[in-house]
């Protein structure tokens, strides 16, 4: 009498959690080993990293200009899940196609793992090593899927057999093997995701950052004043905490780089090629200054923007050692992670601007978020051409022979700073108390200072805020003011007048290409 054993493998069909649970484990083993063989050659060399790195690094423009407008901060968790998201979905539909032959979910198994290897090669920060990664991960997501498929087929076969003696006990045999197949290939994956983040992270920049001792200015920023803030009224403090600090950039995953392995190289158009140590630069005489920096992607009323006491070295010296060229018009910075910042040379040059290189931020070493082992600041200008985290070179060209990251994304190549102001207290929509109300808050103009902020209710007169004493030209100021607000609905508006005379425009505009524009208002609920 024939059997299911013994008709030919087309015939055989797996079950549907049977097929969806294969396609989950091959997917889990090739991330799992992925990122294992990353741990050793290149934490950014993991497949599910490369990939989303990749999808970074080429989105279109208005894919990339829709996630900072509606997602903010949260874009890069957002791009993580929905990366994992996509991923679970190819397993599973590798598993569905592959119920009778495993030539289809072989096939996407292969796609995908292809796709990993070109996000790798894609990386210019990472070496041809780092391609050992994503191929390790293709294979084993191909070996796990082919094996899972041969046994989970052999398991059906046995179950499904007309009732012959001592099949019931093949059957369950055959189905305990599937499941023990099963767990290990998933405890497996699991162990050596765990491995390889352990590797991967092992030489951890804070142990580097915590060993850099206290870092002593020779040059201090001179002593607060007291009503350098009006936080007592609502406004934000002067110095905004390293915590609180606004961050954005590209990096997926945070660089880990000790001051050991660190370098700066200045090279291009210069008299001279000159690569500076982590230690070259800690044990010169260090300069301490205030800088507040704007994200160009903040909105009218946003909150990227954020002042810290920076302490580095100034700039300019380190150019004049490697002698910049007449003829070069950027700088193009590099960070580790490969992100690229173009900015206008004049401003690098410029002594009276106080572009700096950081390896400080409020008393302490640079936060590893914010930039460690070192970063650039440069006063006055949007953070996407002025402030490098994680630098390693700086390349003197012109503007047509490289285009930075932003550029190349329809932001503007000039990006001065633009005079805004912003209401912090009342929030929007708040209920206050009819009668005396206080409103506080923000205007900044870097490196042009701000003069004056007015603020009106409704369409009401302008009247004039208590300014906060000015720090610098190149930090932001506070103010305050108390209103009459009648019992109602009410919207209050600000604006800033910088110490160039030129009062900030009521026009909305978006951030792209250079800044947004427009009054900050707020409605208040008066009772």
């Amino acid at each position: 009498m024939s059997t299911l054993q013994d008709a030919p493998p087309e015939t055989r069909r797996l079950s549907l959690p049977v097929a969806t649970l294969i396609g989950l484990l091959a997917l889990a083993a090739a991330l799992g080993v992925g990122h294992l063989v990353a741990g050793f050659v290149g934490y950014t060399a993991s497949p599910f990293i490369a990939v989303a790195n990749y999808v970074i690094d080429h989105s279109p423009t208005a894919v990339v200009k829709w996630a900072e407008r509606t997602l903010g901060t949260w874009d890069k968790p957002v791009l993580k899940l929905g990366l994992a998201v996509v991923l679970v979905l190819f397993a599973l539909l590798a598993g569905q196609l592959s119920r009778r032959t495993p030539r289809a979910g072989q096939v996407l198994v292969v796609l995908l793992g292809a796709a990993g290897v070109a996000a790798v090669y894609a990386r210019s920060d990472l070496g041809q090593v780092s391609l050992l990664a994503p191929v390790a991960a293709l294979v084993a997501g191909l070996m796990v899927f082919t094996f899972l498929h041969r046994r989970a087929l052999s398991r059906e076969s046995a179950h499904q057999g007309p009732p012959l003696p001592g099949e019931s006990g093949a059957s369950g045999a055959s189905r305990r093997k599937f499941l023990q197949a099963g767990v290990g290939v998933a405890a497996g994956s699991g162990l050596a995701a765990v491995v390889g983040q352990v590797a991967g992270t092992s030489s951890n920049a804070e142990d580097s950052r915590a060993a850099v001792g206290p870092l002593v200015p020779a040059r201090t920023a001179p002593p607060l004043p007291a009503d350098a803030d009006f936080a007592k009224l609502g406004s934000p403090p002067f110095i905004t905490p390293n915590a609180d600090f606004y961050r954005i950039d590209t990096a997926l995953v945070v660089p880990q780089i000790r001051t050991e392995d660190w370098s700066l190289k200045i090279h291009g158009m210069v008299d001279r090629e000159v690569t500076f140590s982590y230690a070259d630069i800690r044990n010169r005489p260090l300069v301490e200054r205030r800088v507040t920096l704007t994200c160009v992607s903040n909105e009218v009323g946003g909150p990227l923007i954020s002042n810290a006491a920076w302490i580095g070295v100034d700039l300019a010296d380190l150019l004049d050692e490697a002698g910049v060229q007449p003829g070069a018009q950027q700088m193009f910075a590099t960070s580790v992670d490969g992100w690229t910042c173009g900015t206008p040379a004049n401003v690098a040059l410029d002594r009276t601007r106080g572009a700096m290189l950081a390896i400080g931020m409020n008393g302490a070493p640079l936060p590893v978020e914010h930039g460690f082992p070192a970063r650039i600041v440069i006063p006055g200008l949007y953070g996407y051409v002025s402030a490098t985290k994680w630098v390693e070179s700086l390349e003197f060209t012109r503007w047509d022979a490289r285009q930075a990251y932003w550029l190349s994304r329809g932001w503007a190549e000039q990006a001065p700073i633009k005079t805004e102001s912003r209401i912090d207290t009342p929030s929007g929509f708040a209920k206050v108390s009819a009668g005396k109300v206080r409103l506080a808050g923000t205007a900044w103009a870097q490196h042009t200072g701000i003069a004056k902020v007015e603020v009106r209710l409704d369409q009401g007169e302008w009247r004039e805020a208590t300014l906060s004493a000015e720090v610098s030209k190149d930090t932001w100021r506070m103010w305050w003011i108390e209103l009459d607000v009648p019992a109602g609905t009410h919207q209050a508006s600000v604006r800033a007048t910088d110490q160039d005379g030129y009062t900030q425009t009521e026009n909305r505009a978006d951030p792209v290409p250079d800044g947004a524009t427009g009054w900050h208002s707020v409605t208040l609920d008066a009772s």
